[in-house]
C-alpha cells in the first residue's frame, strides 16, 4: 500500500507489525515518524488490531469447545477452514468420533471430501461424520502416545490440547467436598494473587478465583479462596471445591473427570505463584 508522502509503500509483515519500504525499494528498520499519522499506515494498523482480535476470539472458541468436549459439525470446520486464523488454530488438533475413538491429527477440511487427518499409523485418513469431538486431553485414554507421536510428526499446537496440564480424578471413593493439597500458598499480598489469576485467566468473585466448566449437560464451577481483604494484605490460597448449578458445594464423588482436571490444574498454578521464603513472588 502506497502512503500519501514520499514514495513510501507500508504493508503488513508476517507478525501483524506495520513495515515500511523506502521509494528506492530498502526495507526500513522501523516506520519514518512523518508517517505515523498517514492513512495508509492508520488502515493496516486497524487492520492488524482486527486480525489480532480475530485470532484470539478463534483460539478462544476452539478451547472453549475443547474444554467443554462439545460436538462440532464438521461443515462449521470445513466452512471456516479457508479462515488463515481459523486454520492456524484447528490445525493438528486431535479430533474423535462422537463415541470418543480417536480419529487422528486434523489437517484438512473439504466439504465434498470431509475431514483430513493423520492417523495414529501415520496414514492419511478422511472422516466424513456429521459431528466430530475436539476432546478434552483428560479424556484420551492414548494421552502419552499421541504425545509421543506428535514429537515425530512435528506437530506444534496453537491450542493447548495434547500438552495441557491433566489431573486425573483418583479411583475409588472421595470423601468430603474439598481437596486441600494446594491450600497454604502464601503470597505477600493479595494483590499478587489476584494478578495471577487474571493471567491466568481466572475470575475473581466473593474471594474465590472461579473455573466455569460444563461437562455432561451441566455447568460445574471450580473454587479456589484467595481472599477479600485488602490488596496489600497477606494472604494464602485455600482448598478447592466445586459448586453445582444451585451453588451448592458438590461431593467430590460427583466431580466428572474434565472438572477435576480443570480445577486441580487452576489450584495448582496459584500454588505454584505463591511467595517462598528468599525468592521474589511469581
Amino acid at each position: 500500500m502506497e502512503t500519501g508522502a514520499g514514495g513510501y509503500r507500508v504493508t503488513l509483515d508476517a507478525e501483524g507489525r506495520v513495515a515500511c519500504r523506502n521509494a528506492a525499494g530498502r526495507t526500513l528498520k522501523s516506520l519514518p515518524p512523518k508517517l505515523n499519522g498517514d492513512p495508509a499506515v492508520t488502515q493496516l494498523k486497524q487492520l492488524a488490531e482486527w486480525l489480532g482480535a480475530h485470532e484470539r476470539r478463534c483460539l478462544a472458541d476452539v478451547e472453549r469447545w475443547m474444554v467443554r468436549s462439545l460436538p462440532v459439525p464438521a461443515a462449521v470446520l470445513t466452512e471456516v477452514w479457508a479462515d488463515e486464523a481459523w486454520q492456524a488454530v484447528l490445525r493438528d488438533v486431535v479430533v474423535t468420533g462422537v463415541d470418543g475413538e480417536v480419529a487422528g491429527f486434523l489437517r484438512g477440511a473439504d466439504a465434498e471430501r470431509g475431514l483430513g487427518l493423520v492417523d495414529l499409523d501415520g496414514d492419511t485418513v478422511r472422516l466424513t461424520a456429521a459431528e466430530v469431538l475436539i476432546p478434552h486431553p483428560v479424556l484420551l485414554p492414548d494421552l502419552d502416545e499421541l504425545r509421543e507421536f506428535a514429537v515425530e510428526l512435528g506437530v506444534s499446537q496453537r491450542v493447548r490440547q495434547l500438552y495441557r496440564e491433566v489431573w486425573h480424578k483418583p479411583a475409588g471413593p472421595l470423601p468430603g467436598t474439598a481437596v486441600d493439597e494446594f491450600a497454604g500458598g502464601r503470597y505477600r499480598e493479595l494483590r499478587e494473587l489476584r494478578g495471577r489469576c487474571d493471567r491466568l485467566g481466572c475470575r475473581v468473585r466473593g474471594g474465590s478465583a472461579v473455573q466455569p466448566v460444563s461437562e455432561g449437560g451441566r455447568t460445574v464451577e471450580a473454587r479456589v479462596w484467595v481472599g477479600d481483604y485488602y490488596d496489600y494484605d497477606a494472604c494464602e490460597t485455600g482448598t478447592l471445591s466445586w459448586a453445582g448449578p444451585d451453588g451448592r458445594a458438590l461431593p467430590l464423588t460427583e466431580v466428572g473427570p474434565v472438572a477435576w482436571s480443570e480445577g486441580m490444574r487452576m489450584a495448582a498454578a496459584l500454588y505454584a505463584g505463591r511467595t517462598i521464603e528468599g525468592e521474589e513472588a511469581a
